[in-house]
């Protein structure tokens, strides 16, 4: 912030992609956001777990990394009268995190009453 406050752009540009690098944040990684939505909090609850104790973790044979955070509940965990948790799967470019999070997400049954929102690299977490 002193760096944008003095007229240092690039300054402020170059710490924070060394910031982004060593964090394994984009633009040097994906992240692809799930939440799971419903007004029955506890099928939530259960369908979140269930994505939870799934998910894809680890290194490929390739090398690439995965890691899948949560679930957790939402920052707005009740919104429009449906309860919402959240999980956040951060991924080497590597990796093809559409297909890897649609064949997880897709393996599991998910009762009508419950919807799944996955949002590729998501410009909020919301």
């Amino acid at each position: 912030m002193k760096a944008m406050a003095g007229s240092g752009r690039d300054a402020f540009l170059s710490v924070e992609a060394a910031e982004r690098e060593a964090a394994h944040m984009p633009p040097f990684s994906r992240l692809v956001g799930i939440i799971v939505s419903g007004r029955e909090e506890a099928l939530v609850l259960q369908v979140a777990r269930e994505l939870g104790k799934t998910a894809p973790q680890g290194v490929s044979e390739s090398g690439a990394k995965i890691q899948t955070l949560g679930p957790a509940p939402a920052p707005l965990v009740r919104l429009r009268g449906k309860f919402r948790y959240r999980l956040l799967v951060r991924a080497d470019k590597a990796i093809n995190v559409q297909k890897t999070v649609g064949d997880w997400v897709g393996a599991l049954k998910v009762p009508s009453t419950v919807r799944v929102y996955i949002d590729i690299d998501p410009q909020s977490f919301l």
